[in-house]
């Protein structure tokens, strides 16, 4: 228990200062408060999609081209999409032969979306990826989510996502990142996913979504896949939850 105690608090009690000190900025928000807050006040900024430039058909050739093939590969027949934003590009996907569910804890986008694209194969709902309860799937697609919670947000998400039951797990992962960070959730940093404190493996398939919209940066943004039996969720991680 020592050995444990010595291995982990230091790095927990230099990310807990540093983590109140950003705290400020979505101090005593609620989750759903936050990404609420980003939709109503067109936050991202882009012309094409409320759910910023990263969304717009242009950035996501390659991403749309290589998820179909995963879809087949893997023979998805039941999708999850979370957070699903505006649906601006998944329309482009061919989705003819899976059952797709869009879901995200913004309210409005749920109702929007509904009312624009639902069909016999394609729903939305309004889920909280933290803390609702999450549906069977054969596929978790979660891009650009992870990146905005916390450690203490990711480790509950995490949890939600093995309690699903789900069969696979493809998020956003920035693959070259060496060394990851905790935010206070509403901001944004690179995350790598097989980097401590997640250490979630090697992927079985690696997307890279060619991305380029902010120069040499990002380009390691990646889409990658797991097997959701075999997502260990990490002690460091768990140890940081009860703390922060």
């Amino acid at each position: 228990m020592r050995k444990l105690i010595k291995r982990f608090v230091p790095d927990l009690l230099v990310d807990f200062v540093n983590a109140k000190r950003r705290a400020k900025l979505f101090k005593n928000q609620p989750i759903k408060e936050v990404f609420t807050s980003y939709k109503e006040t067109r936050f991202w900024n882009s012309s094409e999609s409320l759910s910023g430039d990263g969304s717009e058909l242009s950035v996501t050739i390659a991403l749309r081209k290589e998820l179909e093939q995963v879809l087949e590969q893997f023979k998805v027949k039941t999708m999850l999409d979370i957070p699903c934003g505006d649906f601006n590009w998944m329309q482009a996907v061919d989705l003819n032969n899976v059952q797709y569910i869009g879901a995200d804890i913004v309210a409005s986008l749920i109702l929007d979306n509904s009312k624009k694209y639902a069909t016999e194969r394609v729903s939305f709902v309004e889920l909280d990826l933290t803390s609702s309860s999450i549906p069977k799937v054969d596929l978790i697609f979660c891009r650009d989510c992870l990146v905005h919670l916390s450690y203490k947000d990711i480790y509950r998400a995490l949890r939600n996502i093995k309690c699903s039951g789900s069969s696979y797990l493809l998020s956003t992962s920035f693959i070259e990142t060496s060394r990851n960070k905790d935010i206070v959730t509403g901001e944004w940093r690179k995350l790598n996913l097989e980097s401590s404190p997640f250490n979630l493996g090697t992927p079985l398939e690696v997307i890279d979504e060619k991305y380029t919209l902010k120069g040499e940066r990002y380009t390691d943004k990646s889409m990658c896949l797991w097997r959701i039996e075999d997502i260990k969720l990490p002690l460091k991680l768990k140890v940081y939850s009860w703390f922060i």
